[in-house]
């Protein structure tokens, strides 16, 4: 049976057609819409509280030029003039004079303006390879990937499937799931295969193996993160959802004034990795960010306790709404090791230094392929065919704090991105930077416990971004909205301090009556679209980001009445800052419609404070 849903912009000649709901909202969500764009801003009442971020790139509406009158001709065509087969923007954009992504062949030498891609040549004789033929692949990408069917299943139906072809003495399309699935791990097409290494605790004779986690062996696999970029930019399935070069985009409803930032390669960070004032040779390349995550999972408590610790990358060029869409953008490369010890080793020094040197090397061993792309530039296939000089940046890595501690070498409670006192994160602070930390280390005059306390630097660890070029851990880690703002502020703390107003304020017994209303209030909620019902409100044990998300909805209006006004204010003041985060679009007035928001939860947060909520000077304060 053929799809049955058609695309909505059919009209304008989209051909697509779907079965089921869900991939014609990732299509719609990808190509034709944003659905959280906001295109007429409304300015906020008031001025903004905070300056500008520094180092912001120049944003004229006039063309970017090269003042540097002595410097011979480029050999690249001017970044602003779009090529004839290039879809115009639909808002003024400004591209990087420098790191261009200039179109080039194989070889790496530049085309002429207007050349055609070389042909992708398919080298196979067969090209169902290694499925016997198209039948074969087509259903193992139905059950596997479509269905997600399970083992037992797909051996039961390829049993039906064999006593029906052996009347006519042939054979079903596989055996079993086995074949089936060492049929689909046999593609070599566009894959990065996975491998291991292993490392284990360095003895010597001043520190023996004379506990059971050192003499531990621990196995990391992982991707080559080299394979897996070039298959990303190898795609063409993100063709015409891909950036080649930094720009600057201007925000038309505003007559082309002002900033506006979206994809990656918009913000202020791709603009400035662009430019390399000591090596020319360069100009031309292709700046490709390189992004990591990761997360560690706990999979099962009951049956053992199994825990994940995966990363992730994806490269900055790929536009946000791909990301979202589900659509392999985002790959797995790596699965770290988690040493475990006896409940003695919870509190060992040793034992807790050791983790995150494992850590840090690991990563540094799963990145260095990357190393030298990121000085000499790797000639690499684009998704619209073309061939462009590359060089790898380590952009970001999403995490949440706790990771982020490990990250940065820091101490428990301090900043990754500040250097202001953990007990006054709001008083003044600078910036941390690689170079600042290697000035402490290097410093005879603070001693390691002086980096712990004046510092909150953990001396024992050096990130293993010090073992790349240009790679700031400070600068990389960025805001985790689901565990930071999320699950962090929004559930762990405010809701939480809620309920703790309600028992200080009523007692245990009324504070539980007023809780069960509010459950009741959120309970009522009525069926709407993007709104999700909560039948017994929001009495669940374990939350899911999703959970947190869905309740922010209904919170509000089911507290009002039963708290001070300045509480549901905090919180109103808070949802507006988070909502605005979230925007997949943000211009300059989002900013400052998010620093109004910021002051405003300032000012009425301090009710937590004066009914005793929060009785520390620095328990509002958080990293």
């Amino acid at each position: 049976m053929p799809p049955k849903l058609p695309c909505p912009f059919a009209h304008v000649g989209c051909p697509a057609r779907f079965n089921n709901r869900g991939g014609l909202t990732n299509h719609v969500r990808s190509y034709h819409q944003n659905l959280n764009l906001v295109r007429n801003p409304t300015p906020p009442a008031q001025p903004s509280f905070s300056p500008p971020p520094p180092d912001l790139p120049p944003f004229s509406p006039e063309p970017l030029q090269d003042h540097d009158e002595d410097r011979p001709s480029s050999p690249y065509p001017d970044p602003n003039l779009l090529e004839q087969d290039d879809p115009e923007p639909p808002h003024p954009r400004n591209l990087h004079p420098k790191l261009t992504g200039v179109r080039t062949d194989e070889d790496g030498n530049p085309l002429p303006p207007g050349a055609p891609p070389p042909p992708r040549l398919d080298t196979s004789d067969d090209p169902w390879f290694p499925f016997e033929g198209e039948s074969g692949f087509r259903l193992a990408d139905f059950l596997y990937r479509e269905e997600e069917m399970s083992a037992k299943k797909i051996d039961y139906l390829l049993e039906v499937w064999a006593l029906d072809k052996a009347k006519s003495g042939d054979l079903a399309p596989f055996d079993s799931y086995t074949q089936m699935y060492g049929t689909i791990d046999a593609i070599e097409f566009g894959d990065a295969p996975w491998q291991s290494f292993s490392m284990n605790f360095a003895e010597d004779t001043d520190h023996p193996a004379d506990a059971p986690w050192k003499s531990a062996s621990y196995e990391v696999w992982y991707r080559d993160p080299a394979r897996v970029i070039s298959n990303l930019l190898d795609n063409p399935d993100f063709d015409t959802q891909f950036d080649y070069a930094a720009f600057v985009e201007l925000d038309k409803s505003n007559g082309g004034q002002r900033r506006r930032w979206n994809d990656f390669m918009s913000g202020n960070w791709a603009w400035r990795r662009s430019i390399y004032e000591e090596d020319n040779s360069r100009e031309g390349c292709m700046l490709c960010p390189v992004i990591l995550g990761s997360d560690k999972t706990t999979v099962s408590v009951a049956t053992g306790h199994v825990e994940y610790h995966p990363l992730y990358l994806s490269i900055g060029n790929i536009h946000n709404t791909v990301r979202r869409a589900h659509r392999n953008a985002v790959v797995p490369i790596g699965f770290l090791a988690i040493p475990k010890g006896d409940r003695k080793y919870d509190n060992d020094a040793a034992f807790r230094k050791f983790k995150r040197e494992l850590y840090h090397t690991s990563i540094s061993r799963i990145l260095r392929p990357l190393r030298d792309g990121m000085t000499t530039p790797v000639v690499q296939r684009c998704p619209d065919g073309y061939f462009r000089r590359v060089i790898y940046e380590l952009a970001a890595f999403i995490a949440d704090y706790p990771e982020q501690v490990a990250l940065a070498g820091i101490v428990q409670g301090w900043c990754p991105k500040c250097t202001g006192m953990n007990k006054d994160l709001d008083g003044p602070s600078g910036r941390r930077t690689r170079q600042f930390t290697e000035e402490l280390h290097r410093s005879p005059e603070d001693s390691a416990t002086d980096l712990w306390d004046s510092y909150g630097i953990d001396c024992d660890i050096l990130p293993f971004t010090h073992d790349f070029p240009r790679a700031d851990i400070h600068e990389m880690l960025t805001p985790d909205l689901l565990h930071q703002i999320i699950k962090g502020t929004f559930k762990d703390h405010l809701v939480t301090w809620i309920g703790e107003y309600l028992a200080l304020e009523h007692g245990d017994k009324r504070a539980d009556e007023i809780l069960d209303d509010i459950d009741r209030h959120i309970a009522a909620a009525p069926s709407f679209p993007g709104l999700r019902r909560f039948p017994h409100g929001r009495r669940f044990k374990q939350w899911t980001g999703d959970d947190s998300k869905a309740l922010m909805k209904v919170y509000l209006p089911a507290i009002k009445g039963h708290v001070p006004d300045e509480m549901v204010q905090a919180i109103s003041a808070f949802l507006d800052f988070c909502y605005l985060a979230q925007r997949a679009d943000i211009t300059e007035d989002t900013l400052k419609s998010m620093d109004n928001a910021l002051q405003r939860f300032y000012l009425y947060r301090e009710v937590f404070r004066e009914t005793g909520i929060l009785v520390h000077p620095g328990a509002c304060v958080l990293p």
